[in-house]
């Protein structure tokens, strides 16, 4: 009688499991259909800075989630910490050689903020000097370093991301890994100090691990124009397969924001307060970045 129960109970639970992924199969394939057809008729709309908030979550976004879920298992924290739908400048550690932690980090907010926002991504020239990428990171709502765009966009009630330690941050040397290399002249804090917004700081820790750079090919750097071309334990040693990235857990977490509205616009003129306040939010990160070093059981769990 038991025996027979569990063999009930066992298909019955085999067949709702096969039902729900069945159903799950049916839902994505619907989406893509609805998607393909809204391609083709051209229902589907592109703001002023090239952002496709359609092309971004239906094709984009579940290859990246592949990667963000089930290779890196990224843990958020302190998403709490993202305003629900104003202007806020998210400003982060950069690392891992090469920059996924960007996008890594826009879906993460996209997936755990109650109101799936979007982060809308400043990049370097370089990145939109590429063929394929520039085009591609366009689309998935990143735009020119710049502050006159950070500032349209925050503005405009947009979620900005900005990475201000550039190439120095990802292409630095392993051995230098979790210390945060110099912020700039602060160009970001006058643009939330113009804009009135929070300025969030963003604290990432297993980026570093993914490829970790033990050398650079200087001389094939400047061939290719590049800011630096890496050697990496498994690349160029085993060719293409050394471009998989490493399995390594990762957390992302969020700070509290920090005010700029109380100091009013005029303030973004003073080069002293705004050394101030970037030394603070980089001091921040910093410290956020060890603390988190501590709690982590290891690099790849």
């Amino acid at each position: 009688m038991l025996l027979s129960a569990g063999q009930l109970t066992s298909r019955t639970l085999g067949q709702a499991a096969g039902a729900a992924a069945g159903e799950d199969w049916e839902r994505r394939f619907a989406e893509t259909l609805h998607f393909l057809q809204r391609r083709v008729k051209g229902d589907y709309a592109v703001d002023d800075f090239g952002f496709d908030r359609d092309f971004t979550t239906h094709t984009v976004f579940p290859v990246l989630r592949l990667l963000k879920d089930k290779w890196f298992r990224v843990e958020v924290r302190g998403i709490e910490n993202i305003p629900a739908d104003s202007g806020a400048l998210l400003v982060s550690n950069h690392s891992g050689t090469v920059a996924i932690d960007s996008v890594i980090t826009q879906l993460a907010i996209h997936d755990a903020h109650p109101q799936q926002r979007f982060l809308r991504m400043l990049g370097a020239d370089l990145v939109f000097q590429l063929p394929v990428v520039g085009d591609v990171a366009r689309k998935t709502g990143a735009t020119l370093a710049s502050n006159a765009d950070a500032e349209r966009l925050l503005r405009g009630g947009e979620l900005v991301g900005v990475w201000p330690e550039g190439f120095k941050g990802v292409g630095k040397p392993f051995r230098e890994r979790y210390k945060l290399q110099r912020f700039g002249r602060g160009g970001f804090v006058s643009a939330a100090i113009r804009s009135e917004v929070p300025i969030i700081p963003c604290s990432v820790v297993g980026a570093e691990e993914v490829y970790p750079m033990i050398g650079n090919m200087k001389t094939v750097a400047r061939l290719l124009g590049a800011p630096y071309a890496p050697i990496t334990p498994f690349f160029p040693l085993l060719g293409p397969l050394g471009l998989i990235p490493l399995p390594s857990k990762w957390i992302i977490e969020f700070g509290e924001p920090v005010d700029t509205a109380s100091l009013g616009p005029a303030a973004a003129e003073d080069p002293m307060l705004v050394f101030e306040l970037t030394d603070q939010v980089r001091e921040t990160i910093q410290q956020t970045l060890y603390s988190v070093l501590v709690t982590r059981r290891s690099v790849f769990f």
